[in-house]
């Protein structure tokens, strides 16, 4: 899961590698364009009834982003927000009767600037855990696991990692828990820590693994299996994915948006655009058919 928390900045680390290595320009699916666009998205009163009177007059949703998370959310060539991730709060903005404002900012000002009142919502890969909903509520749209990958023809076990060097990007879950867990374990057993490397974003991650600078790296299954894709052969799975985690929207605790959110969402899986546009990107296994509201623990 990106279960990524309210965390300082990481230093740059850009300059540690060669840029251009791993394509992330284009979507996973060529046909990803064919998913509903916020105009195509028919507008659902009841949900809509459901907005907070201040949002509602304002004809806006103002959704927070860092745009870093192929292919979730991440931007085009043009700096626009793009991903499955953003269609869906595209279509979100659209069965609310509303204009989406994109706002691409670093991780840890999303949630901030949604208590603030300078976003009305969270659209990053939030994983939804107890913890976090002591400051927003989530709406929950996607189960998301964890998915290493490894050079071709190696053979990277996730449970026996002692030893290994391990890409991952700053502050997603994988850097903040899973990662230091499973080395606590190594050195509680007596083996060689794990050495963890992590990079501000996820490309910089994956091409470490590419470039043999790292033996394997860890990220949420669909972020996985995009970079896969974007590597031309050089990387694959290693093992299947595990401790699957609701991904959420984040809204301002205890306003109604969530409710309103909840019910644009659940309207979308029941006309079918839901399950279009996570079928166009190719992340359909981990989509849902209840909309649920802090579902995560």
């Amino acid at each position: 899961m990106r279960a990524r928390y309210v965390l300082p900045a990481m230093a740059a680390v850009a300059a540690l590698m060669l840029s251009g290595c791993v394509d992330n320009s284009t979507p996973a699916a060529d046909g990803a364009s064919d998913a509903p666009a916020t105009s195509d998205v028919k507008k659902d009163d009841a949900a809509a009834a459901l907005l907070p009177d201040d949002i509602a007059e304002s004809g806006e949703l103002v959704i927070g982003t860092d745009a870093a998370y192929p292919p979730n959310e991440y931007k085009d060539d043009a700096g626009a927000p793009i991903g499955w991730g953003v269609e869906l709060a595209n279509a979100i903005a659209g069965k609310l009767g509303l204009t989406p404002s994109w706002e691409i900012s670093s991780f840890d000002h999303i949630i901030p600037g949604i208590v603030g009142d300078k976003v009305n919502m969270g659209s990053s890969s939030f994983t939804d855990n107890a913890e976090r909903q002591k400051q927003v509520d989530f709406v929950n749209f996607y189960d998301a696991g964890i998915l290493w990958a490894q050079p071709v023809g190696s053979d990277v076990d996730p449970d026996n990692a002692c030893g290994l060097k391990v890409a991952v990007q700053a502050t997603t879950v994988q850097d903040t828990d899973e990662i230091p867990a499973k080395n606590d374990a190594c050195i509680a057993a007596g083996k060689p820590e794990i050495e963890k490397q992590k990079y501000d974003t996820q490309d910089l991650a994956t091409q470490a693994v590419a470039s043999g600078k790292a033996d394997a790296m860890s990220a949420d299954s669909p972020v996985t299996l995009y970079a896969i894709s974007k590597t031309d052969g050089k990387l694959e799975p290693a093992g299947e994915s595990f401790d699957t985690a609701p991904y959420g929207m984040a809204v301002k605790k205890d306003s109604g948006m969530a409710e309103a959110v909840q019910a644009a969402l659940q309207s979308m899986v029941d006309d079918g655009s839901y399950a279009d546009i996570l079928d166009e990107w190719g992340v359909s296994a981990g989509g849902l058919e209840e909309i649920t509201i802090n579902a995560g623990s």
